[in-house]
């Protein structure tokens, strides 16, 4: 209003005013909503987080698997089976090509025939025998592979013998090659040796030596077949000459020499077969085993482990091996449950014949068991009989083989299906992943709850009051933060051994500071707010301030680095697991873990199921926690987003 405006002047009219709600009536608006408390506004703020809600079911799922399936699996973790070691995770049946428990190998040697259905195995460079029946789509090169390995599956090709560096100095030693089999013969014996090597043109960049061939017998006498030479043809050498030349009629115990002369540096011979052949028999049949008409059919004769040289076994001062063996290369499918679990035959006699009869397993006529064996129950182990042995006196039946799948050897009365699979001993991955799981959760959970409440009234007090008090706490916490956790748990394993309290209170003893720091840090952020002031100045003690005001405010963040701490607790035990310091008596995920990496190549599966349930559980366990944060925020309350 103007200040030159004289007020006495105005003059105010009643029709100048009027009732706005003149003919309403004006009262409070009912309340259309019902009143929520901060538990329900919270679940509700949590299920609108999708992730959050994904993140419990997976969590809530491995969780009830962790309790259940170690009570109701009928693989117990407690039965080591070594013959059921390392079965290929199986859910469908064999052959479909998807998880039905088969194994491929690729490159693969067949074997030649010579040992039927055996295979080598050249990824694993170790002898492989494959069980033929589990042998699936097997698939053969149509043309064979050169190989300069020894490999008792090879056909063809050469021996070959070279010289060998003595230790410690520039000389090389010559090569003798000798047949370990003595035998004896005289000039009426008319012996004849034939020998076939291999030329320049066979080995590539090496060096063919001077070779010699003899005849060294018991009785002291040599005889010389072939001096000094680098002839390697052919040769077809009569001993009767030989002899004749030496003043020699025989040789008692005689033994065959090759030998490469000294002095040639780095020098080979190759043979390619070796024959010795007389008039006599008898003898005959000694020289035909002595020697070899195929290079790798000589590889193949081993002294066994107990030390027993073979009959016709050539040895070598220096390096034998074979060089241009002809193998073929397949692939196939493996069926390992074939393997463990498939049909062997069994010799049952007719008084257990008889037994299963009587329990009412299974039906036949004694006068011909082979054609009228019926199986009645699965229980019976028998699946069907064949060649019957009978009294050669009174004609009746004394046994009889059976096919029986192995199974009931096992105590099975079907084939076990392991969904995914079976480890180093024969224990049902699944059931040990969950058992070792629930192991490592009720560690996670029990370290983490005490941390939490120990870390929250810590930080609380520090945070709230500080000044000395907070410096004192910290202090305390810096010492005790200074010493690495590996140290400590090292010290109280090494106390008190690797048993489940001695884990627990050593990962609590410092586990609870990092609830401590955040607890603390968040007191100095919300204590100096308004509603904390006003608060004190109507009179509020220091309980109600720190539970009622601040520490709502201050949960989120805290409950969400806490739940992570179940996972941090089950990837501790993990490391130490590695570090060999795992729980020992008690089934545990981290020493599930670390006990099957050393098969991550060989059978993958055993570290890639055990990791995928680990990545579940931390994702699970970030999702879950990201949740409560949103929902335990008190300056969320009331929104719609």
């Amino acid at each position: 209003m103007h200040k030159n405006v004289d007020l006495t002047k105005i003059k105010i009219d009643e029709n100048s005013f009027r009732f706005v709600y003149k003919d309403k009536k004006i009262s409070d608006n009912k309340l259309t909503t019902k009143a929520s408390s901060f538990a329900q506004d919270s679940f509700r703020r949590f299920c609108k987080n999708k992730s959050s809600i994904v993140g419990a079911i997976v969590l809530g799922v491995l969780i009830i698997l962790s309790l259940i399936v170690p009570l109701v699996s009928p693989h117990p973790v407690d039965t080591v089976s070594a013959s059921e070691a390392f079965l290929e995770p199986k859910l469908f049946k064999a052959g479909t090509g998807f998880w039905d428990g088969t194994k491929r190998y690729e490159k693969v040697v067949k074997d030649d025939g010579s040992v039927n259905g055996v295979l080598y195995d050249f990824n694993n460079e170790t002898p492989a025998r494959f069980y033929k029946p589990a042998v699936m789509n097997l698939v053969v090169d149509s043309e064979p592979t050169l190989i300069n390995s020894a490999s008792e599956y090879g056909r063809g090709g050469y021996v070959m013998f070279e010289n060998e560096v003595r230790v410690g100095t520039e000389e090389r030693n010559n090569v003798v090659l000798n047949n370990t089999t003595p035998f004896s013969f005289n000039e009426a014996d008319n012996l004849h040796i034939s020998v076939s090597f291999g030329n320049d043109d066979d080995v590539i960049g090496s060096k063919l030596g001077e070779y010699r061939i003899y005849l060294a017998g018991f009785n002291g006498e040599n005889v010389v077949l072939k001096d000094w030479s680098k002839d390697y043809g052919d040769i077809d050498l009569n001993v009767n000459d030989c002899l004749r030349q030496s003043g020699i009629t025989g040789i008692i115990d005689a033994v065959l020499y090759f030998e490469l002369k000294p002095g040639e540096g780095n020098s080979y011979i190759l043979i390619k077969k070796c024959l010795l052949t007389s008039d006599n028999e008898t003898l005959n049949e000694d020289l035909a085993q002595i020697g070899f008409d195929d290079a790798t059919e000589m590889i193949r004769r081993k002294i066994d482990s107990a030390g027993v040289v073979p009959f016709g076994y050539w040895k070598s001062t220096g390096r034998k091996g074979i060089y241009a063996s002809e193998v073929f290369y397949c692939s196939f499918t493996y069926d390992t449950y074939e393997v463990v679990y498939g049909e062997r035959e069994v010799v049952y006699t007719i008084t257990e014949l008889r037994k299963f009869k009587e329990d009412g397993l299974c039906d036949f006529d004694e006068k011909d068991v082979e054609n009228t064996f019926v199986k009645l129950k699965d229980e019976c182990p028998i699946k069907s009989v064949f060649s019957p042995t009978y009294n050669p006196i009174t004609k009746k039946i004394l046994s009889i083989k059976a096919l029986v799948p192995n199974y009931y050897k096992l105590g099975y009365t079907k084939m076990p299906k392991f969904i995914l699979g079976t480890d180093a001993s024969g224990i049902d991955l699944f059931t040990r992943m969950f058992t070792g799981l629930r192991t490592s959760l009720i560690l996670g959970v029990c370290t983490a709850a005490f941390c939490f409440l120990f870390g929250l009234t810590w930080g609380s007090i520090s945070g709230y009051f500080g000044g000395v008090v907070d410096l004192t706490m910290e202090r305390f916490c810096d010492i005790l933060g200074g010493i690495p956790w590996i140290v400590i748990m090292t010290l109280a394993i090494l106390k008190f051994g690797n048993n489940f309290l001695t884990f627990f209170l050593a990962l609590c003893l410092t586990g609870w500071m990092g609830t401590a720091a955040r607890t603390r840090t968040q007191f100095y952020r919300f204590k100096g707010g308004e509603y904390v002031l006003a608060s004190r100045t109507l009179g509020a003690r220091d309980a109600r301030l720190i539970f009622k005001h601040i520490l709502p405010n201050a949960l989120g963040t805290i409950v969400t680095s806490s739940v992570l701490m179940i996972v941090s607790t089950i990837y501790s035990e993990s490391t130490l697991a590695y570090l060999n310091l795992g729980l020992q008596g008690v089934q545990a995920f981290g020493v599930l873990l670390a006990n099957n990496q050393q098969y991550i190549q060989s059978n993958s599966y055993l570290i890639v199921f055990p990791s995928i349930i680990m990545a579940l559980l931390m994702i699970s366990f970030n999702l879950f926690g990201n949740g409560l944060r949103d929902a335990l925020n008190p300056s969320l309350r009331g929104t719609e987003d």
